[in-house]
């Protein structure tokens, strides 16, 4: 079984997701982040090579966060975007590989001409 959160906080006005890990671990996770990478099937689609880039979420927040069992929670944007699960370790891995993931994802914009 992987690190457990420990504390999940929404900072409104930075449009943040701070979640810290029992391992010690926190992150910081910008909302458009979060949207751009949701584990849904309408943004991951539903096998390899299917991913959606999302574009044009800049200043999109989110709305609510509700609890999934002990597994996960649901992020509620306030686009309407509320079908992805984000579960402990994707929250994890989102975190931990946030600057890389953040960098191919401005690379895939720019190669298709997409603006955040």
């Amino acid at each position: 079984m992987g690190a457990r959160p420990t504390e999940i906080r929404l900072k409104r006005a930075e449009r943040l997701l701070v979640v810290a890990f029992d391992d010690g671990a926190v992150f910081e996770l910008p909302c458009e982040y979060l949207r751009v990478n949701s584990p849904s099937a309408e943004v991951q689609g539903h096998g390899p090579g299917q991913a959606v880039l999302v574009a044009g979420k800049k200043d999109v927040s989110i709305a609510a966060i509700r609890p999934v069992g002990q597994y996960a929670v649901q992020l509620v944007f306030d686009d309407g975007h509320d079908t992805g699960l984000y579960s402990w370790s994707t929250l994890y891995e989102l975190g931990r590989d946030r600057p890389a993931r953040w960098q191919a994802y401005l690379d895939q914009l720019a190669a298709a001409g997409r603006s955040r």
